[in-house]
């Protein structure tokens, strides 16, 4: 080989191994962020959660579990035509955001251990089909609170 010949591969090798990093750091992936937890104070064994998931990054995810030291049984919950049922997982899409509500979707807490009142907080554990667990506190707020979006 002559020297312009290696000049010519050593710089192909140098770009095309640059672009090979960029390509990996370039997906980012789901960039999880959480926000508006609350619980209303419950007023039976059974309570609920609610919050916003919001994802900034270029990858899609999904809320696939969650967990308390408040229940051994917390379920993720669908709210459909004013019925409830317990699902899998909820999708998070990329640049969206996933809302757990009053009247809609929420994390259901069975069989609680305590009744937490109102100016308490309880720890809860976000579990992601991609993304890195997220722990969370839920204010324990009055029976009636709601936020309204802005």
């Amino acid at each position: 080989m002559n020297r312009r010949t290696t000049a010519t591969l050593a710089s192909a090798i140098a770009m095309g191994l640059g672009l090979a990093l960029a390509g990996c750091s370039s997906g980012s992936g789901p960039e999880l962020k959480v926000s508006g937890a609350f619980m209303p104070q419950p007023v039976s064994d059974m309570a609920g959660g609610f919050l916003t998931v919001t994802n900034s990054g270029d990858t899609a995810d999904k809320l696939t579990s969650v967990t308390s030291s408040l229940s051994d049984d917390v379920q993720i919950h669908e709210t459909k035509n004013q019925k409830m049922q317990q699902v899998k997982s909820f999708d998070i899409p990329a640049g969206g955001e996933l809302d757990l509500e009053r009247g809609g979707n929420h994390i259901m807490f069975m069989g609680i251990k305590k009744q937490p009142k109102q100016g308490e907080k309880v720890d809860i554990e976000l579990h992601f089909e991609k993304a890195d667990p997220i722990k969370v506190q839920l204010p324990v707020e009055a029976q009636t609170h709601n936020p309204t979006k802005h």
